[in-house]
């Protein structure tokens, strides 16, 4: 929701406050849910634009001294804080724009993320533990939660595939572009000649789904259970603790075997599923959005890529915005804000400015 004025977000705050104390509203737990949602989003909004308002009345505070005071002291003491203020304003501004563009309602949710690697053998495998290792890294300085929910580990070290569920706030809104093919170019470990290969790995984004949006009926599901494994047959469980579920009505397939609980094992499997199902239920209500996807993740063929890691070169480059970095190192210890910044301000046009004074008031 857009907002005309600080007043307004206020006001529907407050609402929100009352709406989510009140006793229907808390034994409807979809709705409650999503009124939490966006009381969270909406505190954020109100919080930066109260700090943005204040910086604005120190500005304009500071320039009257200027213009009007003739002690000398007192002006170069305004001139100071009329920096600092200007400064704080200007940092504040396009952080507080972001937050006024209408959002998707899932921008809030929990996020699955799968990593798989493509083309490249070994190789790929190592870049997808490297991709794995950066969205990692990128969560706790964000202060999210990350949790493991499966992983088919490879010969040496890296992921045939690894599942993982990041927690938080913002988490979808933030890494919903990180979906596609992820190409790498670097001198493998065990490349005699020092020649430079080329590898992919597909990175699908899944908004968590809740319980109640995604009902599975126990007949639509075969649930078999199987010993655990890890790389080249080794055991590494002795009980049938592994899970595989298959969703009938549509094919689906997860398996999870990273728990030593069969329990465990199947309750996040079913997580996995709920939202591989959501979100194959919101591409087939939505032509565009299918497509969109199946442009995005693609099959793992380093021609699909949307974004290149060139170790030798220090680069990555988005393909979809024409974004250049210099930075691969910083990158993927996990520090991605620009990278998602760029492009959530790219798939939002970039045409709406942050209100203004008079907006504001």
């Amino acid at each position: 929701m857009m907002y005309a004025s600080l007043t307004e977000a206020e006001t529907r705050l407050e609402e929100l406050y009352g709406l989510l104390s009140d006793p229907g509203v808390i034994a409807d737990s979809a709705r409650f849910q999503e009124l939490a949602r966006e009381n969270s989003h909406l505190e954020q909004i109100v919080g930066l634009w109260r700090e943005l308002e204040a910086a604005r009345r120190t500005v304009a505070d500071a320039e009257d001294i200027i213009a009007r005071d003739e002690d000398a002291e007192l002006v170069e003491l305004a001139r100071s804080e009329l920096e600092a203020a200007s400064s704080r304003a200007a940092e504040l501004e396009p952080r507080l724009h972001e937050l006024l563009i209408p959002r998707d309602p899932d921008d809030s949710r929990n996020t699955i993320v799968e990593i798989r690697a493509g083309t490249g053998g070994e190789e790929a495998a190592l870049f997808a533990a490297d991709l794995y290792r950066m969205y990692a890294r990128f969560a706790e300085r964000q202060g999210w939660r990350t949790e493991v929910m499966n992983t088919s580990p490879s010969e040496r070290g890296g992921f045939r595939e690894i599942t993982f569920l990041v927690s938080g706030t913002d988490v979808y809104g933030q890494l919903r572009y990180e979906s596609g093919v992820h190409r790498v170019q670097r001198v493998p470990e065990t490349e005699a000649q020092g020649r430079i290969h080329t590898s992919a790995a597909s990175v699908a984004i899944l908004p968590e789904a809740e319980e109640v949006e995604v009902e599975l009926a126990p007949e639509d599901l075969r649930v078999d259970v199987f010993r655990s494994s890890g790389p080249g047959g080794q055991s590494v469980n002795t009980t049938d603790s592994a899970v595989r579920i298959t969703h009938l009505p549509t094919g689906l397939v997860v398996s999870c075997q990273d728990e030593k609980s069969q329990h465990k094992n199947k309750a996040k499997a079913l997580k996995i599923l709920r939202s591989r199902l959501l979100k194959r239920l919101r591409s087939e209500q939505a032509a565009e959005e299918a497509a969109e996807r199946r442009t995005m993740v693609g099959s793992g063929d380093r021609s699909a890529k949307i974004r290149t890691y060139n170790y030798p070169q220090n680069r990555l480059t988005d393909h979809r915005i024409g974004l250049t970095l210099y930075a691969l190192q910083n990158i993927l210890e996990g520090e991605l804000a620009e990278i998602i910044g760029a492009l959530r301000l790219a798939a939002r046009g970039g045409a709406e400015s942050a209100p203004g004074r008079e907006d504001a008031a």
